[in-house]
């Protein structure tokens, strides 16, 4: 009779859907990551888009062979109200706070949880309230949390997903990507990009790990490293705070940073780095269309193949070269200006205050 009245109160106020309660009307609900979802709701049909949105959880979406969707909520204290864990009377309670709005419209599944503005005053009944939604693998999604995290995994489609205050998790997605976090980290694993899209990811605050992914990349981050593993395709990836390493990376990369070193290992195709603050130590095993390197703190150290015409373009303090083979021009301390067989490929470093080295 309690539920029932609490339910009806709900409806009374807001367009608020909330399936039956199987779980003890008196359970705690902790803070831990395998915490049971406060609430249930499966739909039936052909589902391809996903649209979630919350002011203070998490939103996970993953997608499977099958079809269908369920969405599970999740409900926990605020970590700034002192408080790990919450009855499921006191959760009724403060979620009369709340709109709280799971259904679905067509072919898209809507989940979205907000705090009614005449009550943001009172910070102390705050909740984080966060989705889990599983779906057929061929999904979109927009995605929208000010206060947690956001993972992708199994999915084909668009992804348009924003959060303030977490990390981005991508696993085995497919499609146009573009992702932004003001506060967490970013990992990219197995995915790609289709033929006119990119993956698009950007963070403010932490750090971005990419590996087994392939297409047009742009990773950019203001307040960490970057670090790129066995990756595929046009990468343009960008700090303002930390290193860039990376192996095993074919195509054209642009990698940057004001405020680290920069070391790439096993790259195949054309490259351009540069740093403001550090070293550059770099292997080539294959050539592309140029090779460009730069730093104003530090030295560059490159190991490349010497098989192709190559024009090369060397300074800094010192520059010391391996043996150069049908070489024609300039060699000198501080420069070497010159044809490798006839010339070709634009090889072009620089050391502002630093040594050159190559293949030394």
């Amino acid at each position: 009779m309690k539920r029932n009245q609490f339910i009806l109160s709900l409806l009374g106020v807001g367009a608020i859907t909330f399936s039956a309660f199987t779980t003890d009307p008196n359970r705690i609900v902790r803070l831990n990551d395998d915490t049971k979802p406060y609430d249930t709701k499966t739909f039936t049909g052909n589902i391809s888009a996903v649209r979630a949105e919350t002011s203070g959880g998490s939103l996970t979406v993953e997608g499977s062979s099958g079809s269908g969707a369920k969405v599970e909520m999740y409900v926990r204290p605020n970590n700034w109200n002192g408080r790990n864990e919450l009855d499921k009377a006191e959760i009724d309670e403060r979620l009369k706070d709340y709109d709280v709005n799971i259904r679905q419209e067509g072919n898209t599944i809507i989940a979205t949880a907000k705090r009614r503005s005449n009550n943001n005053r009172d910070w102390k009944r705050s909740l984080s309230i966060g989705f889990k939604i599983y779906t057929p693998r061929n999904v979109s999604t927009t995605l929208r949390t000010s206060g947690g995290s956001i993972r992708l995994s199994d999915l084909a489609g668009n992804q348009d997903f924003r959060t303030s205050g977490g990390s981005l998790h991508l696993t085995s997605v497919e499609g146009d990507i573009s992702g932004q976090t003001s506060g967490g980290s970013i990992h990219l694993d197995r995915c790609k990009n289709d033929r006119d899209g990119r993956i698009d990811l950007q963070t403010s605050g932490g750090s971005i790990h990419a590996e087994a992914s392939e297409g047009k990349m742009r990773l950019h981050t203001s307040g960490g490293s970057i670090e790129l593993n066995d990756l595929q395709g046009t990468i343009d990836a960008r700090t303002s705070g930390g290193s860039v390493r990376g192996s095993d990376i074919a195509g054209t990369l642009k990698a940057g940073t004001s405020g680290g070193s920069v070391r790439l290992a096993n790259v195949s195709g054309s490259l351009d780095a540069s740093t403001s603050a550090g070293s550059i130590e770099v292997s080539l095993n294959k050539l592309g269309d140029y090779v460009r390197l730069s730093t104003t703190a530090g030295s560059v150290r490159v190991k490349m193949p010497m098989n192709k015409g190559l024009d090369l373009d060397l300074s800094g303090n010192r520059v010391e070269v391996g043996t150069l083979s049908n070489f024609s021009g300039s060699h000198e301390k501080d420069r070497v200006r010159g044809k490798v067989n006839g010339g070709g490929v634009p090889v072009e470093i620089a050391a502002s205050s630093g040594s050159v080295y190559l293949n030394r």
